[in-house]
């Protein structure tokens, strides 16, 4: 079933969405009035929510997602930052970080924000990174998918009537005449949705802008990154554009528009990001081939010109790492951490490291000093939790990720790591709990209902899990309700 939907575009998938019984029987009571929302919106905040809600779990059931705390972590902050400066006024936000090369990022009604970890090899710096998500949010901001929606709704009849009188002709007039008529009526109808969605992005990189110069961040990075990625599509074949561009079309005329509107600006001075450059080291390994070839590209970059050879070296420590050098890893790390002892990226390293030399217990011992220091930090904690089973101590690997769950219940790689050592710590009623909130995550219904069932079956006179259990089932049959289309 959920293949078959991703033959829709979002808006066509999202109406099916609505035009599901289950959804509006639950919905239907949430149709309130909405500040900020024009009087003939479609839709309330809370009803898009929902929406954008059952979108990601459909989403994450067909695409692969990159589980990499470090990066989802700044990824998250990014956009929390030019959130917290944008018109949005319904802020609760769920980040998907897409594991596929392309430049591409998206913005789905109810709050959910998706990047392709490839958007990062394109952009340059992090305001330009932050200009095609500046953008993301201000569609969300400005409402277009209910206003498109609701112009797509208003203009429906009459495109009908025109193509109906294009049939009458038809008939009547002969092929030609009925012919033109019907072309003519289509052609309208493109042309006017087609309009309406060139509004839509004037308006979104003019709102996104906006966004950016409150955040305190480089509004001429906006035309920059535009240029790249018009110039990305003049190299692609037809059926290779980047999917940004394809939902997000550029010109010339759009690009001059933006370089004239960030000339309204100063130019904030030159910040340093090297945190961002280290993210895109982290991207660039992820998205090699093999750790050798990542290790070439690292190489070349310190061997010609490079934005920040500091952020070539650790991606270097990543690729030796993955490849097993690790005392040339360890070497390089060195280079660099004893310039920047604070850096949590580095502390990470020397972690993993400590991993590939199968030294868990010394992983541990680290990670457990800088969780004292920064106590819920989920990089760290996730880290500390990997360490921890393979220094076989799943039970308190246990402890530690049930505590972060609390804090971090919408990540399936908690979930799914959580599961696992539930198994090697012998909590198998656990172990089924943690597995079906992972399959709820990722939309896969069946197996999330079937491994609660497992559960069940092995609680005896635990009653309070009894009823645990009994509600996450409940839970299941209404989401189901609402992706059952």
């Amino acid at each position: 079933m959920f293949r078959s939907l991703f033959k829709y575009s979002l808006p066509v998938l999202l109406l099916l969405l609505l035009a599901s019984p289950g959804l509006r029987a639950n919905t239907e009571g949430l149709k309130l009035p909405n500040l900020g929302e024009s009087s003939t919106s479609l839709f309330s905040a809370e009803y898009e929510h929902q929406l954008g809600r059952t979108w990601l779990r459909i989403f994450r059931s067909q695409v692969s997602t990159v589980d990499d705390p470090l990066l989802f972590d700044y990824l998250e902050d990014l956009v929390y930052r030019l959130v917290t400066h944008s018109q949005l006024e319904d802020r609760r936000i769920d980040l998907v970080v897409v594991d596929n090369p392309t430049i591409n990022a998206f913005a789905v009604p109810g709050g959910v924000i998706g990047v392709h970890n490839g958007l990062l090899q394109y952009a340059q710096t992090e305001d330009e990174l932050a200009t095609v998500l500046a953008h993301e949010i201000a569609h969300l901001s400005q409402r277009h998918f209910s206003r498109r929606v609701e112009f797509q709704k208003n203009q429906q009849p009459l495109n009908l009537a025109a193509m109906l009188a294009g049939f009458v002709l038809l008939a009547t007039a002969g092929g030609d005449a009925g012919m033109a008529a019907l072309s003519a009526a289509q052609a309208a109808a493109q042309d006017s949705a087609l309009r309406y969605s060139r509004s839509n992005e004037a308006e979104a990189d003019r709102v996104g802008m906006q966004t950016m110069v409150a955040a305190g961040m480089n509004p001429h990075a906006a035309p920059a990154m535009f240029e790249r990625m018009l110039q990305a599509s003049r190299y692609a074949s037809s059926n290779r554009i980047p999917e940004f561009l394809r939902s997000h079309p550029l010109s010339e005329n759009r690009i001059a528009d933006t370089r004239n509107r960030a000339r309204q600006y100063p130019r904030p001075p030159e910040s340093d990001d090297l945190q961002y450059q280290l993210m895109r080291a982290r991207v660039i390994n992820q998205l090699t081939a093999t750790p050798e070839e990542a290790i070439q590209k690292f190489r070349g970059q310190l061997e010609g010109t490079t934005r920040s050879r500091e952020a070539a070296t650790y991606g270097l420590v990543l690729a030796l790492i993955d490849a097993g050098r690790t005392d040339e890893a360890g070497l390089e790390l060195d280079s660099i951490w004893s310039r920047s002892p604070d850096r949590l990226e580095y502390k990470l390293a020397a972690a993993e490291l400590h991993m590939a030399r199968n030294e868990p217990e010394k992983a541990v011992q680290q990670l457990q000093s800088e969780l004292k220091l920064s106590p819920g930090n989920h990089p760290l904690t996730m880290a500390y939790a990997r360490a921890l089973m393979r220094d076989q101590k799943a039970h308190i690997a246990e402890q530690v990720l049930v505590e972060q769950s609390k804090r971090r219940s919408n990540d399936p790689g908690l979930w799914y790591l959580l599961a696992e050592v539930q198994g090697l710590s012998g909590n198998i009623i656990g172990l089924h709990q943690s597995r079906a909130e992972y399959f709820i995550l990722n939309g896969i219904l069946d197996e999330a209902e079937k491994q609660l069932n497992y559960a069940m079956k092995l609680v005896n006179s635990d009653h309070v899990t009894r009823a645990r259990i009994q509600e996450r089932l409940r839970d299941i049959a209404t989401l189901r309700e609402r992706m059952e289309i």
